[in-house]
């Protein structure tokens, strides 16, 4: 009966020591295996390790990526305007042997760490520039710019931050009117001085153009007026070869007084009164 409890011990303590010495490594995890409470070795690959029962213990870490939620604060532009920033940080542990020796293992140490050197940070970025270029900034501007001025610091900690993201970046509730009135104001300003600008130009343009129309008129008419001129000296020229014989200009003189005729003739009036020395009354009287 004793033989049999302490065979059953035996296998007791050797199924816990081959349990305790298993380390199961997820895929989204690292295990820090400590030595006496010293880190001796980090797995980061996922499966099935051991370590020495009693002797070694294992801690675990979070390899995928995190989420920093910072408290909301108050931050004073380089124009002395306050203005409320609420923000969050992407981050991961990317050296956890440097994580586990600085930071203790600590996710709220590292969140510590994080959050002073974000505020900071922000800090020194928006106390350079004034409001209106923050809000113009708010987006990706802004936060490379605050990404760039934090730089590696946070490598000392075995951290690597992602990102600094901006949720939301307003006004102060007690003077979020004055400001908004005063930035519709600048606008208001600002597009009135553009639609002079366009106007003046828009002016400019017209009168640039009336005065190449006029232009282009007076060389039309002086060109019709040439036309002409050259139209009535070919006609006469044409009718003085037609008439250059005396029986010529006599039929002419014919074929002009039979015309004149005919046009005191319209109407209902078809009477003619001549005198006897008149050319047409000379025409039909036979007159040579």
């Amino acid at each position: 009966m004793k033989k049999r409890i302490v065979l059953f011990l035996v296998i007791v303590v050797v199924i816990f020591g081959g349990l305790s010495s298993m380390v199961i490594t997820g895929q989204n995890e690292y295990k820090l295996i400590r030595q006496f409470g010293k880190v001796d070795r980090v797995i980061d690959e996922p499966g099935i390790s051991f370590k020495i029962p009693f002797i070694e213990s294992a801690d675990t870490l979070p390899k995928e990526l995190l989420l920093y939620d910072l408290q909301a604060s108050d931050i004073i532009s380089k124009d002395k305007k306050t203005m409320l920033m609420d923000s969050y940080v992407l981050w991961r542990i990317s050296d956890p042997l440097k994580f586990a020796q600085t930071l203790n293992s600590s996710i709220s140490n590292a969140e510590y760490r994080i959050n002073t050197a974000v505020y900071n940070s922000t800090k020194n970025v928006v106390s350079s520039m004034n409001q209106d270029d923050i809000i113009t900034r708010r987006d990706s501007e802004l936060s490379e710019s605050i990404m760039n001025n934090i730089g590696n610091n946070m490598e000392q900690y075995g951290i690597e931050l992602i990102g600094v993201e901006t949720k939301k970046l307003d006004l102060p509730s007690d003077n979020k009117a004055a400001v908004y009135e005063r930035m519709i104001s600048e606008r208001d300003n600002i597009a009135a001085t553009y639609t002079a600008e366009g106007q003046s130009q828009a002016q400019v343009i017209r009168n640039t153009t009336d005065k190449e129309i006029a232009i282009s008129i007076s060389e039309a008419e002086k060109q019709a007026e040439i036309l002409e001129a050259e139209g009535e000296a070919e006609y006469m020229r044409i009718l003085s070869e037609a008439y250059d014989t005396a029986d010529k200009t006599e039929f002419y003189s014919f074929v002009r007084s039979l015309d004149a005729l005919k046009a005191s003739m319209a109407g209902g009036n078809k009477t003619v009164i001549l005198s006897s020395d008149s050319p047409i009354a000379q025409i039909f009287n036979g007159y040579e």
